[in-house]
């Protein structure tokens, strides 16, 4: 059977950057931002971007574009014989399959709001009960298993068209509209009195608040931050490349995936900060963020039952992309590695992820006691996934693709460079065999220390 294809390359960035641009991007980057001295953090965090992070992204691109398959095969095809590198495959499929155990569940939540919002349930509402919408929410394992089940329905059925009419299709929907929605809000919001002042905060490199944060911390997070906003690791972004044409470098594709999700993560800032500001609203991190303090300044804004739906359509869109984007990486595993049909892959994955999703969505009610490690098990299976799989996912491809055991940096540099625009340079080999490597360690011990 020939691979699947992308229609366009512009579909291919899309969907890519889609995968990329998630939840992350905007309820965490902002506040960290905001925390580790604004410009100070971002400086840093582009540093990361361009010697981490675009490295990290080409090599699972290669691995998927010169094999044509999807993570398990393309190892098996690409490493030396009688090696074993393709048993990480397997952990990518599983990485996969947890980060949608409680992505789709968080997904949910976006959808479950623009909804509210839409249909007027914060109308008139005193700012004291709008923190009892998220917990009334999350107390209601109904509520939240329909909202997690159109989610993960809606996800499956997308990927059932196929490639083309189905998620390159629909996530180039998505993705003119989300950027079309983040330059409106963010629009809006600069124009709110005093939300220049949270712009200032938020962007003017401050070194007071950077060394009050500590300088170290401000790079960690810098480097965490760049180095989690690409999902690599868990061969989300290798199938992506197993469906590429050879017309581009690499180097120019990750550039400009890398670029899409920066402009995107920028942008959330500019629209939560200076509405913070201009409310008097201490911009806080993570869900209370967006399901908390977000919801009472729309409120109190002229017009924020419109500018609050347009906010969670935006908040939707960012997360279903990185849903289909991943239950693809799924479903061509299934299809790759059992030779089942992609409706039959689509139906087998869907009722897998319904059930695997519930343990997520339990853990707020019916669940409430369970803690696993002195965690729910939203944050386990987040901490499963973020500190563990994704730094030692992207340490087995880097040393998959740079040391003499695994595929080697010859064929990698040759697969890398194959096509027009920006060429990885020989040079930085040294680079990737010895400095690389330790810095994903870092991020991976940083990781799984106590906190």
């Amino acid at each position: 059977m020939d691979r699947e294809h992308f229609q366009s390359r512009l579909g291919f960035l899309l969907v890519s950057a889609g995968c990329a641009i998630g939840i992350g991007n905007v309820w965490k980057f902002p506040y960290v931002t905001g925390q580790n001295g604004g410009g100070v953090f971002v400086l840093f965090y582009l540093l990361f971007l361009v010697i981490m992070g675009v490295p990290v992204l080409t090599m699972e691109l290669a691995v998927g574009r010169a094999s044509r398959k999807s993570a398990i095969l393309a190892y098996k095809a690409l490493e030396p014989r009688n090696s074993k590198w393709h048993i990480h495959g397997w952990f990518c499929v599983i990485g996969c399959c947890l980060l949608m155990m409680y992505y789709t569940t968080v997904s949910g939540w976006m959808l479950g709001y623009f909804f509210k919002f839409a249909g007027g349930a914060f109308s008139g509402m005193d700012t004291a009960a709008v923190d009892g919408v998220f917990s009334s929410m999350r107390a209601n394992p109904a509520e939240m298993i329909a909202w997690m089940s159109i989610t993960v329905v809606a996800g499956f059925l997308v990927c059932s068209f196929g490639l083309q009419k189905g998620l390159e299709q629909i996530t180039t929907v998505m993705m003119v509209g989300l950027l079309g929605l983040i330059a409106l809000l963010a629009v809006h919001s600069l124009t709110l009195p005093g939300g220049m002042e949270g712009v200032k905060f938020y962007l003017l490199p401050d070194l007071d608040r950077a060394r009050e944060a500590g300088l170290g911390n401000v790079i960690t997070a810098a480097m965490n931050q760049a180095f989690f906003t690409l999902s690599l690791g868990i061969a989300a972004m290798e199938v992506f490349g197993s469906y590429m044409k050879r017309d581009h470098s690499l180097t120019s594709e990750a550039v400009r995936i890398c670029s899409l999700d920066t402009f995107v993560a920028l942008m959330a800032g500019l629209i939560i900060f200076p509405a913070c500001f201009s409310f008097g609203v201490q911009p806080d991190n993570g869900p209370p963020l967006i399901f908390m303090t977000l919801p009472k300044v729309f409120l109190n804004m002229a017009g924020g039952r419109v500018w609050g739906s347009l906010f969670f359509l935006f908040m939707t869109f960012a997360s279903f992309s990185t849903v289909i984007a991943v239950f693809e990486n799924l479903l061509a595993n299934a299809m790759d590695n059992f030779g089942w049909p992609r409706k039959k892959a689509a139906l087998i994955g869907c009722v897998f992820i319904l059930v695997a999703s519930l343990p997520c969505v339990l853990g707020y009610n019916l669940w409430s006691d369970v803690s696993i490690l002195g965690r729910d098990v939203l944050d386990f299976e987040d901490f499963l996934v973020s500190n563990l799989l994704l730094p030692l996912g992207s340490l087995v491809y880097l040393m998959f693709c740079v040391s003499k055991w695994g595929w080697g940096y010859d064929k990698y540099l040759a697969e890398a460079n194959e096509g027009s625009g920006l060429k990885m340079p020989r040079w930085l080999k040294p680079y990737f065999q010895f400095i690389l490597p330790v810095l994903v360690l870092v991020i991976l011990i940083q990781g799984l220390l106590p906190k």
